[in-house]
């Protein structure tokens, strides 16, 4: 008995110790710690909302120039400052680009051109065996058409006039065969005639010609190097019709791309040029999708003038595609938005506003709430309709707050032994700058 009541006793003690230390840390820390608000005030801002993406830099038109034909290369043309042609060449439509060895096909014109000659001289031969067959058989006619008056007259024997019939019948068969013949000597005359224009047009695909006006980007062949045009055509130059303008085939992502539209101004950089802003509007929307790791993309061109010549091609550019934009209008940060005091912060007749926000109703709308402080030094709601959202600040569109006014985005609670003067917002984290003595 006397245990239990030992027992008792020292639990009594214990939770009367352990209440008091309690009671004693809570007004400790009650009266050795200060809340302080955050604050920031309303201002006129410019709100751009974008969407970003990465691109690179084309040339708007590429004419990739190859050879029809196979060979050595020789020798590189001039280009138009009368240098050999290589990359960065200024050339002018119709300048030489390349010479390809033409020996063999020098030669294959030469043989072309000797068939010609060879069906020319069989339509000649033909044409006089075709007159020489018609005199002839006008001879045998003669013949003929005496022997039919004489035989029967009894004037010649049966065999001549037998000779007479047989020779009529092969002169005139004569003139058809010599006739036929010259047929097939014209047709040797234009296949040899289609042979020599084939040969001819081949020995002229072994100039390299620029088919425009342009700079060339990419050489793909050297001297000595041989080609061979007889699968496809190799290419030989990649020639930019004209680089003051330029385009940006940008990467979108499925879940933007109805949000982009022809026409939309576009910025972007390049990393090579830091703090330069190119423009630029967009130009199409390529509807051959592509599928990366699940995810789909579209290409979008982007037209921009290059003038200045800044832009190279392929440069990586770094875009953004402008949906919307407001300038000087009165926003607050994000952060202020987000910001949901606790309920002793708040002044009581808000405090029922606080509850509609904790559940979410509000957020589903335009309308939000900010927090400012009142006289008492309690936060009080302040209702505002917000309209653009650039990702860090929302302009307010309708509201009682005006510019100027200060709203809160936070708080900081900081110890007793802190400096009163202390302005809100400040981080209790920051460095202290030293304190001067008074005298």
């Amino acid at each position: 008995m006397k245990k239990i009541v030992k027992a008792a006793v020292a639990a009594a003690v214990t939770g009367l110790v352990a209440g008091g230390l309690i009671w004693g840390f809570g007004n400790f820390k009650n009266s050795g710690s200060k809340t302080l608000f955050n604050t920031e005030k309303v201002e006129k801002t410019d709100l751009v909302n974008t969407i970003s993406a990465t691109g690179t830099v084309e040339p708007e038109e590429l004419v990739n120039v190859g050879a029809q034909v196979g060979g050595l290369i020789t020798k590189f043309g001039s280009d138009a400052d009368g240098k050999e042609v290589d990359y960065g060449s200024k050339v002018k439509a119709g300048a030489v680009l390349a010479h390809i060895d033409d020996s063999l096909y020098t030669v294959a014109v030469r043989e072309a051109e000797a068939e010609k000659l060879r069906a020319e001289a069989s339509i000649a031969s033909s044409k006089a065996n075709i007159a020489l067959a018609k005199a002839q058989f006008q001879l045998a006619d003669v013949t003929w058409q005496r022997a039919q008056k004489l035989l029967p007259k009894k004037a010649i024997a049966q065999s001549e006039y037998d000779s007479a019939h047989s020779d009529y019948i092969a002169k005139k068969a004569a003139i058809a065969v010599n006739e036929a013949q010259l047929a097939v000597a014209e047709a040797q005359l234009a296949g040899a005639k289609a042979s020599l224009d084939r040969a001819v047009r081949n020995l002229g695909y072994c100039v390299i010609s620029s088919p425009v006006d342009g700079v060339i980007i990419d050489r793909r062949v050297s001297i000595g190097q041989t080609v061979n045009a007889s699968m496809n055509a190799p290419s030989l130059f990649l020639i930019a019709k004209d680089l003051k303008k330029m385009q940006v085939w940008v990467s979108v992502n499925e879940a933007d791309i109805g949000s982009i539209k022809p026409g939309m101004p576009v910025e972007f950089t390049a990393d090579t040029f830091p703090g330069r802003v190119f423009y630029g509007k967009v130009f199409k929307i390529r509807l051959n999708a592509t599928m990366s790791q699940n995810v789909v993309t579209y290409v979008v061109e982007v037209s921009t003038d290059n003038s200045d010549g800044k832009l190279l091609p392929y440069l990586t550019a770094n875009v953004k595609f402008i949906r919307s934009s407001r300038k000087g209008v009165p926003a607050v940060s994000n952060a202020a938005l987000r910001f949901i005091p606790d309920a002793e912060l708040v002044d009581p007749a808000d405090r029922k506003i606080l509850e509609e926000i904790s559940s979410g109703n509000m957020r589903r709308s335009r309308e939000r709430v900010v927090w400012c402080v009142g006289d008492n030094k309690k936060l009080r709601a302040v209702k505002i309709t917000t309209g653009l959202n650039d990702g860090i600040m929302t302009e307010i569109v309708k509201g009682e707050l005006k510019e100027g006014d200060e709203v809160v985005n936070g708080v900081t609670v900081v110890s007793g032994d802190a400096p009163q003067n202390q302005p809100a917002g400040g981080s209790p984290f920051m460095p202290k700058p030293p304190q001067r003595k008074r005298r």
